[in-house]
């Protein structure tokens, strides 16, 4: 039984007792100075942490999903389009924000267990010279899915569109360079991989395409991206901020730079590891294959028996909160979120705790080899935390 409540759940995630301590600063007005600085401090660590020259950064107060409907919202004029990668819940959210403020959305759905089909998206591209923006989710929640942003990104440049990607749930855990990829507008949030608390939300803008949204006709009063850069420019937010929560967001970010983004990934991609060897040895079913998971997220199928409710309240029991799959794929997964501030004897609590709930419906699993990707990842699992890391089971 571990000594707290470990949240397998993909945000909010567990949070370090440097970072809870950040919230017991002082009480500041947002329009004084020292508000100014430390919205500063956050902007600036922002881009230090993903985005190299070349970007700056918007706050936003609100989840993620508040940042991603600032994007959505000042990106694109009213006659012209956007097209949408859909192949899970995230995806079909930015298509819904789209319609929702006037704007044509051409939909690229496929399958959620699939990356998109490129050869679909260019050929929207080309059959539709109204579209003037490419949005996508990098990291897909729904299944944990790992999209080509990459790919994705080179058809959208080489067709003169800008590039909208969702990265609530990437950003500090999936390598994502923003320049590289050709990135214009990055969506991220603070109480995921960045391992802040909720409220606060970001989007990376690159300069130029700052410039053009200027030129797009507002939206909304709150989730005005060019409205609220001008202001945050000039030193003072446009609206009320979290500023406890803005604290926690800026030690946040002082402890990912001090770690370093890439040591962050590879900490995610060893406990992934460690947690995949355990649910092979188990004898749980993926839902993806090796090669399309991401290093945070788990989709698995309910063994047969089991419902999700009765896994979620014996672990939850054992201190261990679990997630539920979303949609269609309800019914039949759970999932597993390895995201925040947790240990590897943790994850390893986590696992002798979901043998003896899975034993109670029958006995545990027949055990199996591991998936190749641990071999890959287990050197990294031990090279973090110091001796926080032990081998996996």
């Amino acid at each position: 039984m571990p000594s707290r409540t470990i949240l397998l759940n993909p945000g909010p995630v567990n949070i370090s007792e440097r970072v809870r301590r950040a919230l017991l600063r002082a009480d500041i007005c947002h329009r004084e100075e020292e508000y100014t600085r430390l919205m500063a401090s956050i902007r600036s660590r922002l881009c230090e942490a993903f985005a190299s020259s070349g970007f700056t950064a918007v706050l936003i107060t609100g989840s993620g999903t508040a940042a991603l409907e600032a994007a959505v919202a000042s990106s694109a004029e009213t006659d012209r389009a956007i097209l949408v990668v859909v192949n899970g819940v995230y995806g079909e959210r930015i298509a819904r924000m789209v319609t929702l403020h006037g704007v044509r959305v051409v939909e690229v759905a496929g399958e959620w267990t699939r990356p998109p089909d490129l050869a679909r998206v260019e050929a929207a591209l080309r059959s539709d010279p109204a579209i003037q923006v490419v949005a996508m989710v990098h990291h897909e929640t729904t299944t944990g899915l790992i999209n080509p942003v990459a790919e994705v990104g080179w058809l959208a440049k080489a067709a003169g569109k800008s590039f909208l990607v969702d990265s609530i749930s990437g950003l500090g855990g999936e390598p994502l360079d923003l320049q590289a990829v050709g990135v214009d507008l990055c969506v991220g949030t603070a109480n995921k991989c960045i391992q802040g608390v909720p409220g606060l939300s970001f989007v990376l803008v690159r300069h130029e395409e700052m410039a053009r949204l200027a030129s797009v006709p507002p939206r909304s009063v709150y989730l005005s991206l060019p409205s609220d850069w001008q202001a945050q420019e000039k030193g003072e937010p446009l609206f009320t901020p979290a500023v406890q929560v803005g604290y926690a967001l800026d030690e946040a970010l002082a402890e990912l730079l001090e770690e370093t983004v890439p040591a962050r990934i590879a900490r995610y991609a060893g406990a992934a590891a460690l947690l995949r060897n355990g649910f092979q040895r188990l004898g749980l079913s993926f839902l993806l294959p090796p090669l399309l998971r991401g290093n945070t997220i788990t989709a698995l199928e309910l063994p047969a028996g089991v419902s999700y409710t009765r896994l979620h309240d014996q672990l939850k029991a054992r201190g261990f909160v679990i997630y539920a799959g979303q949609g269609p794929l309800a019914p039949r997964i759970f999932r597993v979120a390895n995201m925040g501030d947790v240990s590897a004897e943790e994850y390893r609590e986590f696992l002798v705790a979901l043998e003896a709930v899975l034993s109670l419906g029958g006995g545990p699993r027949p055990p199996s080899e591991p998936p190749p990707e641990v071999a890959r990842a287990k050197p990294a699992l031990e090279a973090t935390r110091g001796s926080d890391v032990a081998s996996t089971p």
